[in-house]
């Protein structure tokens, strides 16, 4: 047995680097929503005083430099998508970039691991007595969602048991042509026809345009997603029509129509009654991959205690999302096509070559330096030789009223494991840049800039004490750019001659720092690597513990010059 354990272990041993030596305390710190952009009155970390980065920013050159935080550097599909905190953290962790977003769900229905799964088995049990709907973006734009993919569902749907299918279709025509709407829908009523030839009652519910018609974001107009939910739940709108087709383009001849802002129109029978409301019984399943415009109708379908608008009627049905559209909030609960199951991650690695591991963070992003840096797994790889700590978050508060948040807690935690000599790595997650960002007030978010400056200031002199290495960098942008900018970079301004807020994350990249006293003088960034990214932290980190990556791994950010 014991070679038996030999060949076990044998796989996970990571070879020793060259010249960099093994037993100094590692600290990874990662910096939440923190990019890097040109310094104006809206870069919230430009504005803010924040020492300690700066310092980081403006020493040797050959110790700090930017890194890809969004796009095909995590896994999504193309370079207009913005980065986020849970595809962030799993390239952080893995050291790889897996398929993420549109791509996983293209795998998931040519395998058919989407059927045999917890979400499409959750939303099955109301299809003997209840309606399937599918709600989302009709278009095969790619960016949000895809038309050959709500074809599959309704497919698959249909072979498996539904039979009453209700589409609740929004017109795209930001991602594609104006007026591609149409031909999309007549693809689609044509799969329909067919289905109702073979006995499944399905057809088109509901429609509208997706900017006026539930697709918001950031909660930046709830009366956008009332419109969605009237037509689709209450099966109430201003528009009725016999089908989808003659809605469309009889609301595309109205002055200035355009399928973006298409108003809300319901589907009805001879007798005038919408054919698809959403009833108890049902099931709903929204069929966007991308999560920024799907959250808030999430939210509505799922939270019992709503109250962004009068929901009027709250069905009890079954809902998952293809995908789960948002980490933190863990929403929604079911979702159709689980996230990348990332195998042999850095901390594992790490873990099972002895490197003793502290990781913390408070609630909203404990998560993401836990089980979304170990590739989408809960728990410990070893519990003798690692401590996970989460400090409980201000909950019943927006984060802009309290901005500092628990960043000093988190320092003064990392602090203490640092000087206890317990571990040889800690790493810890700083939420201040992102969550007070994305609440869009500029003041709390410089103050949340210079609270999380201070805690990396605390960390890193408890790094110096102990004669150790720190890493520091970030997941995705957000608190560099508050504003919303025209093609030209400019400030974009509303009817009022106001600023236009930006809420979002950003497509920023993002720093990484090295340094402390245990770091080999020799050390530096490469000038050689085409475009690196969050994945390539991860073996960057397993050379500052003195090891070598796995071959697979995406390269190393260092190398070691004779000094």
């Amino acid at each position: 047995s014991s070679i038996q354990k030999e060949m076990a272990t044998a796989n996970w041993t990571l070879p020793d680097h060259p010249t960099l030596p093994k037993g100094k305390t590692v600290a990874v710190v990662v910096l939440d929503g923190w990019g890097e952009a040109s310094p104006d009155q809206y870069n919230c970390i430009h504005v803010a005083q924040t020492p300690v980065m700066d310092s980081l920013k403006n020493g040797a050159p050959e110790k700090w430099r930017l890194v890809k935080a969004h796009g095909t550097a995590v896994g999504l599909p193309s370079d207009d998508d913005m980065g986020n905190s849970e595809v962030g953290h799993n390239a952080l962790g893995a050291g790889r970039i897996f398929a993420q977003g549109a791509k996983l769900v293209d795998a998931a229905l040519a395998s058919g691991k989407i059927w045999e799964d917890e979400g499409f088995n959750y939303i099955k049990e109301s299809f003997d007595k209840g309606t399937l709907h599918l709600i989302g973006l009709l278009s095969d734009g790619g960016v949000h969602s895809r038309l050959d993919q709500v074809q599959l569902i309704v497919k698959g749907a249909s072979e498996r048991g539904a039979k009453r299918i209700r589409l609740h279709i929004l017109t795209d025509g930001r991602d594609v042509l104006d007026g591609s709407s149409v031909g999309f829908i007549e693809t689609i009523e044509k799969d329909l026809a067919q289905l109702r030839e073979q006995g499944v009652d399905a057809r088109i519910a509901s429609g509208g345009g997706r900017m006026y018609v539930t697709m918001d974001r950031y909660e930046n107009d709830w009366s956008v997603v009332k419109r969605g939910w009237d037509a689709q739940v209450l099966g109430e709108a201003p528009h009725k029509f016999q089908n989808a087709l003659e809605a469309v383009k009889t609301l595309r001849a109205e002055p200035k129509a355009n399928d973006q802002y298409l108003p809300p129109f319901v589907i009805v029978d001879e007798s005038g009654k919408s054919v698809g409301p959403i009833v108890d019984g049902d099931a709903v399943v929204t069929f966007n991959f991308r999560a920024d415009r799907m959250v808030m109708l999430a939210k509505a379908l799922e939270f019992p205690d709503f109250d962004k608008f009068d929901r009027v009627r709250v069905p009890k049905i079954k809902y998952a999302g293809m995908l789960q559209y948002d980490g933190e909030l863990k929403l929604p609960s079911k979702y159709l096509v689980s996230p990348p199951l990332i195998e042999r991650t850095s901390g594992e690695y790490l873990v099972k070559n002895g490197v003793r591991t502290f990781a913390c963070s408070e609630t909203v992003k404990f998560g993401h330096v836990t089980f979304f840096w170990n590739g989408n797994r809960s728990g410990y790889f070893d519990e003798t030789r690692e401590e996970y700590v989460e400090i409980p978050s201000d909950s019943g508060i927006t984060f802009n009223e309290q901005p500092k948040m628990k960043a000093l807690e988190i320092a003064e935690r990392t602090r203490d494991a640092i000087l206890s000599g317990k571990f040889d790595q800690v790493r810890i997650n700083l939420p201040n840049g992102d969550m007070v960002g994305h609440t869009g007030d500029i003041e709390a978010t410089v103050v949340a800039c210079k609270a999380a400056d201070e805690a990396v200031k605390m960390v890193l002199d408890a790094v110096e004490q102990v004669g150790g290495i720190y890493l520091v960098t970030a997941d995705h942008g957000n608190a560099e750019d508050m504003v919303k900018r025209n093609k030209a970079g400019q400030p974009m301004l509303d009817k009022s001659g106001s600023i236009q807020i930006l809420t979002s994350h950003t497509l920023q990249p993002v720093p990484v720092a090295i340094g402390g006293p245990g770091l080999h003088p020799g050390v530096r960034f490469r000038s050689d690597i085409q475009t690196p990214g969050l994945a390539n932290v991860a073996a960057t980190v397993m050379n500052l513990h003195g090891f070598q990556a796995p071959a697979d791994y995406e390269t190393t950010l260092i190398e070691v010059v004779d000094k």
